[in-house]
Order: C-alpha cells, then structure tokens, then sequence
C-alpha cells in the first residue's frame, strides 16, 4: 500500500546544482532508496552507496536481490536516493528491516510519507536532508553478480538548514537532522563536527 503522496517539496528543501551533486553522498551516509512501478512503490534503507562519476554524476548503489524494491527499480529504471536523519533513525531501520514482500503496509507502519515534485517521476521521502533523482544505467553483469546499480543522478534537492553554498553545514544545525551512518545492527553513527584543513 502507498501512503498518498503530495507533490509539493518540503519548506526547506532547494535545488542543487547537478555539478555539486556528489556532494550530498561523498561523506558516506547511509541512504534510503525508493523506486515506484505500476501504482507500487517501495523505499529501503543502503548503507553502500557511493559516487561514480561528476561529470554527468554518477552513484553507484548496492541492492540486494531479495529486496522488493530492486524489481520496482530494475522495472522503471529509475530510483531515488535520499539521505534520512537522526531523527528518521527508527523509520530507517524499519523500512531497511521489513520487505514489503511480508509486509505490504510496511510505509505506513513506519511512518513514511512521500512528495513526487512535479516532473519527478519517484516519490521521494519527507523529513530527508538530501534527495538524488536517478536514471538507471543499465550494466547486468554488475547487477546480477554484485548487486551493483549504476545512476546518473538527473534532479538533486537539500535542506538549506544543513547543506548551504555547495556544501554540509552540519556544525550550526540542530543535531536531529544530522545524517546517519550505519555500522551494524541498527547502530548509527551521526554526522559530526566540520574540520577546514
């Protein structure tokens, strides 16, 4: 079951330029992927997920072949990776725990709620700090034996709080929306503190 979906961006919510786009991934969070195919859509937690390429961007992401969302991904060739907060720590765990194989109201339970911009063909998830609109780039060998999937990121959006001037500004932001960074286990780490070198 999809939760309605609102095709308005959050408040604080700005484009990013597709050349600094990169720049929401490069410190190696971990990210919800959603993907939506015939009325369904699914998201799920990836803690492996990375640039390829800037120039056009480029991610890579690792999906398991059990997941639900891997067949709405690889039937619409296309996803989104969006980067929850310490605030969505319980919902990430939740939708990275739960398929929507065994339980199909899983976005519901967990308290997921969507908006789809318009022109924005996935729905993307509420209370994000950072949202990529990716194209597949087909490479089956890569899928079928790694799991890998390739992007090219066509849309990029963030929250203004925390990602200002092409850049993370974790340091003066409230710590609930500091990315998560996943160890194990449902274990976080948080975004900390800037360092200018």
């Amino acid at each position: 079951m999809t939760p309605a979906i609102t095709h308005k961006l959050p408040d604080h919510a700005v484009p990013v330029p597709l050349d600094k786009a990169y720049r929401l991934i490069n410190h190696g969070p971990t990210v919800l992927v959603s993907a939506a195919h015939g009325g369904v859509t699914d998201v799920m937690a990836a803690a492996w997920a990375c640039v390829l390429d800037f120039t056009p961007p480029k991610v890579t992401v690792v999906i398991d072949k059990a997941t639900f969302t891997r067949g709405l991904l690889e039937a619409s060739g296309q996803f989104a990776l969006q980067l929850p907060t310490r605030a969505m720590a319980r919902l990430t765990t939740g939708v990275g725990t739960d398929s929507a194989r065994d339980v199909p109201d899983k976005l519901a339970r967990h308290g997921v709620s969507l908006f789809s911009p318009p022109a924005c063909q996935v729905p993307l998830v509420q209370g994000c700090v950072g949202w990529l609109v990716c194209q597949l780039i087909p490479e089956p060998h890569n899928q079928q034996a790694y799991d890998l999937f390739i992007g090219e990121v066509t849309a990029a959006w963030a929250d203004e709080r925390v990602f200002r001037q092409g850049r993370w500004c974790f340091d003066d932001a409230p710590d609930d929306l500091r990315t998560l960074h996943h160890v194990a286990g449902g274990y976080y780490l948080v975004s900390g503190e800037g360092v200018q070198a």
